[in-house]
């Protein structure tokens, strides 16, 4: 059997108030500890940091991110529909440093929604794939289109499309189409702008505004228009899904305007008259997900 080849994705070390040495150490610790792991096993594997790298993921037959599920979704623009990944949250929100701290700073961490690995179990959850007794899930990803130009990089959490001064009035126009043919009338907002999940995404921002949580392997996309001031603002379809077969098209009527893909690391501007399209029909990640996190979504079905 031919050896795998993993490449360990690592997460730079982040720099917080008063916690500087607690995280590096935490950082380095389950780093380290993976690299042995790793060392263990028939495979052949190379670590690099997320920051290093820009250009698409190849040759190799999984990939291991080591930080949270930010450090996953910059693999996930590198990654095709081929290879699979497996998110390892190497420094967890702990309770009681959050409690102890609040008076000064937000110690919270990343979630690690999407990861289904910790430090303290990463070596049987790579040993269940590397003896296929582990399969991937696929989760769907965002197609994202400016003017029919598709933009290379798929979004696995959400989108935002907005004036770039936050206190400026975006305005917009939206629809649902099938085909090319409308579905939905067309949608005249003003507001703060307009944000799109996808199911991975559906437990971030878009569910703090007010959105809901989708089963994880759903492949439809959930929109919400950002705090409509418009006459139609109570219209139903200032909030909706978008269906696998449909894309939702937006017309953008502000000078200037810009579209954040999973969050503010990628960044494209748009301008009077740009017509943004959206689809569910991006290629799909193959992620390795938790047991809970798929526990929660058959419950979800049922």
């Amino acid at each position: 059997m031919a050896r795998r080849r993993l490449l360990l994705l690592l997460k730079p070390l982040d720099v917080y108030p008063s916690l500087e040495t607690s995280v590096q150490t935490t950082t380095t610790s389950s780093a380290n500890r993976q690299k042995n792991t790793l060392e263990k096993k028939a495979v052949d594997w190379k670590a690099t940091f997320r920051s290093g790298l820009h250009k698409p993921i190849r040759n190799v037959d999984l990939v291991i991110t080591v930080g949270g599920d930010g450090t996953l979704l910059q693999a996930s623009h590198l990654l095709d529909d081929k290879i699979p990944v497996l998110g390892l949250n190497s420094d967890p929100t702990r309770p009681e440093e959050v409690a102890e701290l609040s008076e000064e700073f937000d110690a919270t961490r990343s979630t690690g929604y999407l990861c289904a690995a910790t430090a303290d179990n990463f070596e049987q959850i790579l040993n269940d794939i590397l003896e296929n007794r582990s399969e991937p899930c696929e989760l769907a990803r965002m197609a994202v289109s400016v003017n029919s130009n598709l933009i290379s990089t798929s979004a696995l959490n959400d989108i935002l499309l907005a004036h770039p001064c936050p206190a400026t009035v975006s305005r917009f126009s939206l629809r649902t189409k099938k085909d090319g043919e409308p579905l939905s009338s067309l949608l005249h907002c003003r507001s703060s702008g307009l944000r799109v999940s996808t199911a991975a995404g559906s437990t971030a921002a878009i569910h703090s505004a007010g959105g809901f949580t989708m089963p994880i392997l759903s492949k439809e996309l959930q929109y919400m228009v950002r705090e409509p001031i418009s006459a139609e603002a109570t219209s139903e379809l200032m909030s909706g899904l978008v269906k696998s077969s449909e894309t939702m098209e937006v017309s953008w009527f502000c000078r200037e305007g810009v579209l954040y893909i999973d969050g503010s690391h990628v960044v494209h501007s748009i301008q009077l008259g740009d017509t943004i399209q959206l689809s569910p029909r991006a290629p799909l990640l193959k992620v390795y997900l938790s047991p809970d996190l798929l526990s929660r979504n058959q419950q979800a079905n049922i």
